[in-house]
């Protein structure tokens, strides 16, 4: 048999194909039928492919107990007797990912692409893998290299777009996202990508309308990429000052698909506080983000999420704010991890700074976040994404009146975001307090006539 792009497969039994098929074609158009691999391998655990798709599946949980969920599924794909090169090789990318091999996952996803360029779960894992410790030319050079065999594949298009963009390379990411939209017009990565561009070039009414003239294509998406994608469109409604359809967003499409994943979670806590930073009140959303987040304990899976976890329960003035940033000190001193300088140079000063904010020490918060920034991109996320905790910084010069520090930030954030109405009240603000009137009434008038008659 052959699997839905045409590799070849250790396969004599329909069901178990077509679970295979699911799993490759949702895994990279964010389509909950990925998880139908679980039945099929489960009914064939004779089946190597089968079963190192389901341990994969489930390490993508993003969870402390995800290891042992894969592991039973990790143990029969190693057991098959008769597989190809290629599924050997997934079978080896699921026991490196359940041990936590994450350097040699890397590798070796690129090497099996670089043989077998049509296989899109490998591009797929090697990109999750590389986004995640933010190595972003690593991103782009895997994409690049399934692009001799899977030029028809509008998935591979747009992950080569999203490797183009988080390497800063607009123009082309454009391009890429683009063909892949002429190949399938609902390719929600190749939104994603496109969402990227004109966020990070400042077209903020291009982007909303793009973004809601596709918004149709994700209502049958897994929870992530449904709620990602209108995050992003949430993201431009905040630049715009449209209060109403962004708390519509957020509550409709943002929070409430799956509470207890973890991407869905911080999608929520980013938000939030954005929202709040921009001057909305969000009410009493906080508390059922808080007391979610609260389940996963002192979860340190990754500094990128758990970074945002803290920063909830923070906010929420949890008692497990405290453990889980005990959590982060044990993770730093740890060096048996792959990720060991990741937790020890730049998350712990990241989670002392977070700590400081909720305390209200923005002296604090601003020392230490002041030491992570600059490397940020290590801990995972996209730039999009880790611009929380430029904000959070922000947030905390503001509120310390470091008025220089802050005028100068938001005129580097005024470059890409010329218009928005929050950057533009805030900058209209701090130079009231510099003594700069004109600088003051220059940046009122950039907030739209609208905006200021609605309060």
């Amino acid at each position: 048999m052959q699997d839905l792009y045409g590799l070849p497969i250790t396969c004599d039994n329909d069901a178990t194909r077509q679970g295979i098929d699911d799993f490759v074609h949702g895994f990279i158009s964010f389509q909950p039928k990925a998880a139908n691999v679980l039945k099929a391998a489960k009914a064939d655990p004779g089946n190597g492919l089968a079963n190192a798709y389901a341990a994969i599946l489930y390490m993508l949980l993003e969870a402390p107990i995800a290891p042992k969920l894969a592991q039973p599924f990790l143990d029969n794909a190693r057991k098959a007797k008769v597989v190809t090169p290629r599924e050997a090789a997934s079978i080896k990318a699921a026991s490196l990912f359940v041990a936590g091999e994450i350097v040699k996952l890397i590798a070796h996803c690129e090497a099996t692409v670089t043989a077998h360029p049509r296989d899109m779960v490998m591009l797929k894992l090697g990109q999750y893998h590389t986004f995640n410790i933010g190595d972003f030319p690593a991103m782009l050079r895997i994409a690049q290299k399934a692009q001799t065999g899977a030029a028809d594949i509008a998935y591979a298009h747009g992950m080569l777009a999203f490797g183009f963009e988080e390497c800063h390379l607009l123009n082309e990411a454009e391009t890429a996202a683009r063909h892949a939209l002429t190949l399938d017009p609902s390719e929600p990565w190749a939104h994603h990508a496109l969402a990227h561009v004109y966020l990070t070039r400042g077209q903020v009414q291009e982007g909303t309308t793009f973004l809601e003239s596709v918004a149709h294509h994700w209502s049958d998406l897994n929870s992530f990429m449904h709620s990602h994608n209108w995050w992003h469109l949430a993201l431009f409604y905040i630049s715009a000052g449209r209060h109403d359809d962004l708390l519509t967003a957020y509550d409709t499409h943002v929070w409430g698909l799956s509470k207890d994943y973890s991407q869905d979670q911080v999608g929520a806590v980013s938000l939030l506080a954005r929202m709040e930073f921009a001057g909305v009140d969000v009410g009493d959303r906080w508390q059922d983000v808080a007391d979610h987040v609260a389940k996963r304990g002192a979860d340190t899976t990754s500094p990128f999420l758990s970074l945002q976890y803290l920063f909830a329960l923070g906010r929420t003035q949890k008692a497990e704010a405290e453990a889980l940033l005990n959590a982060f000190e044990a993770r730093a001193e740890d060096t048996t991890r792959h990720d060991h300088q990741t937790w020890a140079d730049v998350a712990i000063w990241a989670a002392h700074g977070i700590a400081a904010h909720a305390a209200g020490d923005y002296d604090d918060t601003i020392r230490f976040l002041g030491k992570a920034l600059p490397r940020m991109a290590e801990c995972g996320g996209s730039h999009a994404q880790r611009d929380l905790f430029e904000q959070i910084h922000l947030d905390a010069l503001v509120r310390a009146s470091r008025t220089s520090q802050a005028q100068q930030v938001l005129e580097m954030r005024r470059t890409f975001d010329p218009d928005g109405v929050p950057l533009n009240a805030m900058l209209a603000d701090v130079y009231d307090a510099s003594g700069l009137p004109e600088q003051a009434k220059a940046a009122r008038a950039r907030i739209p006539a609208a905006i200021h008659s609605d309060g």
